[in-house]
């Protein structure tokens, strides 16, 4: 039944592939898809330091229920990210120390929750990766409906079951199966190109001529009048 169902989770980025990924930074990697996905500006890191990369296991939750998530914890293996559209609603925490204890303790790789966590200054002072959308004290439901493994979207990002989750302190970015291993590539040529830019601007030969030539280009002088 649509809305009310378990599915099975496919197929996954491979083990090496997100160990390849693992601390490159989010924001090369989103440069690299031309800037055109994001789980936006709300959801961000609730713990203290530590990347997160792995295989998505995709929960789509009733706001503020949080049935789904429990049973997501009973089905994840060792180092799958379990990633939550929970409609962006922050009136209940779907998420608290007990569950990141049970994550912890199964091996999962980090939680996204689009909704909200309670427990914050415990989940803050840990590194296990945890991003949310907020804090809230009070607490959920558990009685549903939901779905685990379907294709969710979080702020236009969409999410396959399978896909690979990454995220650092500038937040998080989905890399669809078909795409991971092209993108790994094209991300170690955009850090090298940027290591390259930090080397010349050390030594004063930074190549500003673009600034003018876009410019000229739509029209504006480049010289003050």
């Amino acid at each position: 039944m649509v809305g009310l169902q378990i599915l099975e989770r496919r197929r996954q980025v491979p083990a090496q592939l997100v160990q390849a990924f693992q601390g490159l930074p989010v924001a090369n990697i989103s440069d690299c898809m031309a800037r055109m996905s994001s789980a936006g500006p709300r959801l961000r890191p609730m713990h203290k330091s530590g990347y997160l990369a792995g295989p998505a296991l995709t929960v789509r939750c009733r706001p503020g229920d949080n049935l789904m998530i429990h049973k997501a914890l009973t089905m994840a293996q060792a180092g799958d990210v379990i990633v939550v559209d929970a409609g962006g609603d922050l009136t209940n925490a779907l998420f608290g120390e007990i569950m990141m204890a049970t994550a912890v303790k199964i091996g999962v790789a980090g939680v996204v929750l689009n909704g909200a966590v309670r427990d914050s200054e415990e989940i803050g002072q840990g590194s296990f990766p945890l991003y949310a959308a907020g804090v809230t004290h009070r607490g959920p439901y558990k009685d549903g409906p939901g779905e685990i493994n379907v294709p969710i979207s979080i702020d236009g990002m969409v999410i396959h079951a399978g896909d690979l989750v990454v995220g650092d302190a500038d937040g998080l970015l989905c890399v669809p199966f078909d795409d991971a291993e092209a993108l790994l590539a094209a991300t170690h040529l955009k850090m090298a190109a940027e290591k390259q830019m930090l080397a010349d601007i050390a030594a004063g030969t930074l190549d500003t001529a673009w600034i003018d030539a876009t410019l000229q280009r739509i029209g504006c002088n480049t010289e003050p009048r």
